[in-house]
């Protein structure tokens, strides 16, 4: 994919990141707010991208992973969280470390008005399984609140999610 692509800068630096923290499955519903990250993780020989037919099942990729002592990232849009709840509540009854990366719809600039009902459940919803949230609402804020999630859901032990904003990623024309 070529680097005038524009998520090419984050989604560098987020894979890097992610990669030196030992992330080596990327879990993934395509979208176009994952759909660099997904590609470096792809192009990498130490990572693997693993297609999802929903994002649930990305919850239980993620402990899968986990019980065999490695690190991996659900990525989904926000619409997507709300296929989730039942197996967020394996990570919060099972305490095991959970990461995901969240591509917001249904704020800042959002045209479909279909995305607002689940943008506006995701931290409430988040919060409710005890999934710390990291929100990305400007480039500076990206390699902080993916650090922090890294940190949390390694050593820490939580359930985090890193969510990027419409702000930081740009809103779609449709």
């Amino acid at each position: 994919m070529p680097e005038s692509h524009p998520h090419a800068e984050w989604s560098g630096k987020m894979f890097d990141l992610m990669r030196e923290a030992g992330v080596k499955l990327f879990a993934h519903v395509p979208d176009a707010g994952n759909d660099r990250l997904i590609a470096l993780a792809e192009e990498n020989n130490d990572t693997r991208a693993i297609l999802l037919t929903t994002e649930e099942e990305g919850v239980a990729v993620c402990a899968g992973a986990d019980l065999v002592g490695e690190r991996a990232v659900l990525c989904m849009q926000s619409s997507g969280l709300g296929n989730c709840p039942n197996y967020l509540s394996l990570a919060k009854g099972a305490r095991f470390p959970l990461l995901m990366m969240i591509s917001m719809r249904g704020d800042y600039g959002e045209q479909n008005p279909w995305q607002y009902p689940m943008a506006g459940a995701v931290e409430p919803l988040l919060e409710a399984m005890d999934v710390l949230i990291f929100k990305v609402d400007v480039p500076d804020d990206l390699e902080k609140a993916t650090s922090a999630a890294l940190n949390a859901t390694g050593k820490g032990a939580q359930a985090a999610a890193i969510v990027l904003s419409q702000k930081f990623l740009g809103a779609k024309g449709f």
